[in-house]
């Protein structure tokens, strides 16, 4: 086992009789970007502050450079958390910040001087060193909060939510800084979000949670291609992803897609009357002759992302709605009837009854 490998061994936590992270367990690798992602209320904040110390386990284990820290004090645990609102003191200058913590640990100020000079160059907040926190913007203040964590050289930095209180553009250029931080540093990121752009620029790995507990784990891209629930396909979705559900009726080994109105060939499905199924909007294209499978839609909205245009339609044989995307060139008005194409391998389908999907 890697010396700076987390761990954490059918993690719960309970506030009274409420449940809050039930039985979670995952491996993190040394120098991986993990990120936890869901919804607000899902588990994932109380899970990070449980590997910080900052909330007490109910049960289960947590274990850190290769020893269980699951009932360590904070201050022991040796990582860093860096808090949603930066948490930086106001009465103290961006010098005095940075440098709190090496002075509670009897460091010597030659040594702290070489800290925060380091830090300072690497962040690009030298020139702030004399401002207080009431002086800074919020992207500044987000730097000194990173830049307080570093100085410490932790096992591994602990992020909730770092980037919520920052406009547009100022979190699309942090996202990029703390990539390339995380790189340079070689440090293991844990990371809290509910922005599914954030974990999938970012993350070597997501676990997505709901209700407190772990749905899925995976590169980012294997879990957006291959979601093992009806909840992770809609939640990881940019904007959205269509989810529609059908009859289907099994003819001679052929299985008919009521709601498309198509015959497809899948084994798995032969026993069911009604499934579940999604097809992400880029999967589905105007430009329909080199596709397995054709369907009419008339258009219902049209919503203009400046780089490409969302379509709204609606299938002509049963009114359910259907969302794609085109490119801007494109001159496509509200109530045309189109002819769309996709493929059947971009189909997935989910059990109607647990949401799973059948593989």
């Amino acid at each position: 086992m890697n010396s700076k490998h987390i761990q954490l061994n059918s993690v719960t936590k309970k506030f009274q009789n409420n449940t809050v992270v039930n039985d979670v367990s995952f491996d993190i690798a040394d120098n991986e970007f993990f990120i936890l992602l869901g919804p607000s209320g899902c588990g994932k904040s109380t899970t990070l502050r449980m590997i910080a110390g900052l909330e007490e386990i109910t049960s289960g284990s947590i274990i850190a450079d290769q020893r269980d820290i699951s009932h360590e004090d904070p201050k022991d645990r040796n990582m860093a958390f860096v808090f949603q609102n930066y948490a930086l003191y106001p009465h103290m200058n961006v010098r005095k910040n940075l440098s709190y913590s090496l002075k509670l640990r009897k460091i010597t100020q030659n040594k702290i001087d070489e800290k925060i000079n380091w830090v300072t160059n690497l962040l690009k907040i030298k020139e702030l060193l004399d401002r207080k926190p009431s002086q800074l913007s919020g992207g500044q203040r987000q730097r000194v909060a990173l830049g307080r964590s570093l100085v410490r050289d932790p096992i591994a930095f602990l992020l909730d939510e770092p980037l919520s209180n920052l406009d547009a553009q100022l979190r699309v250029e942090m996202r990029q800084e703390l990539i390339s931080l995380q790189k340079k540093l070689s440090k293991t990121f844990i990371y809290v979000t509910h922005d599914q752009v954030e974990a999938m620029t970012m993350a070597t790995r997501i676990c997505i949670m709901n209700q407190g507990e772990i749905l899925q784990i995976g590169p980012p891209q294997d879990v957006y291609d291959q979601p093992n629930s009806i909840f992770v396909a809609k939640f990881l979705a940019n904007p959205i992803n269509n989810i529609l559900k059908s009859n289907i009726i099994n003819k001679n080994n052929e299985i008919f897609i009521e709601t498309l109105g198509i015959n497809i060939l899948n084994e798995k499905l032969i026993d069911l009357s009604e499934v579940f199924f999604s097809i992400r909007p880029e999967n589905i294209y105007l430009e329909s002759y080199d596709r397995d499978k054709t369907i009419k839609v008339e258009i219902m909205q049209i919503e203009n992302h400046g780089h490409e245009l969302l379509m709204t339609s609606k299938l002509i044989n049963n009114n359910q709605l259907l969302y794609f995307r085109i490119s801007k060139e494109n001159k496509i008005t509200l109530g045309s009837k189109v002819t769309l194409g996709f493929n059947v391998e971009d189909l997935l389908f989910f059990d109607i009854i647990n949401e799973r999907r059948i593989k």
